[in-house]
């Protein structure tokens, strides 16, 4: 769940969101972190480097943009 009362997220790391969100579909409902990693520094303007892929993902786990069941990143309803 999403938390409401925490300051927003920065703009790049809610994009780095709709980047991997696009990767969610009716047949794929999850991702590991090596394939987000990838999709983002493959996609996403705003990442440069792993360390930045990274820290967008803890943040959005941190958040609970994004769920973590075995390794599998799951993105949160």
């Amino acid at each position: 769940m999403r938390h409401r009362d925490e300051p927003s997220l920065p703009t790049w790391i809610r994009e780095s969101y709709e980047t991997l969100e696009a990767e969610y579909t009716s047949e794929i409902d999850e991702l590991s972190h090596t394939d987000a990693k990838a999709k983002l520094l493959a996609e996403d303007e705003n990442i440069e480097e792993e360390a930045d892929a990274v820290y967008a993902i803890d943040r959005l786990l941190d958040r609970g943009w994004l769920y973590e069941v075995n390794d599998r990143l799951r993105k949160t309803e």
